[in-house]
């Protein structure tokens, strides 16, 4: 999918987002809105992995959606 549409529709797609990645709190969500690269550093702090993982993670994520 394309990001732009995920980004426009963070309030329909946090709730996935948060199902994906559970260690994303709600501030978490909030701070992201949608923001790819947000989103990536989140992952990268929240479950340890490296910016390259974080960024494979997204994009199975968002093809899903």
């Amino acid at each position: 999918m394309n990001w732009d549409v995920i980004e426009g529709k963070w309030n329909e797609y946090r709730g996935k987002a948060q199902a994906q990645w559970g260690k994303l709190t709600d501030d978490d969500l909030d701070v992201i809105a949608g923001h790819r690269k947000e989103l990536a550093g989140r992952i990268q702090v929240r479950y340890g992995i490296a910016k390259e993982e974080a960024e494979r993670q997204i994009d199975e994520w968002s093809s899903r959606h």
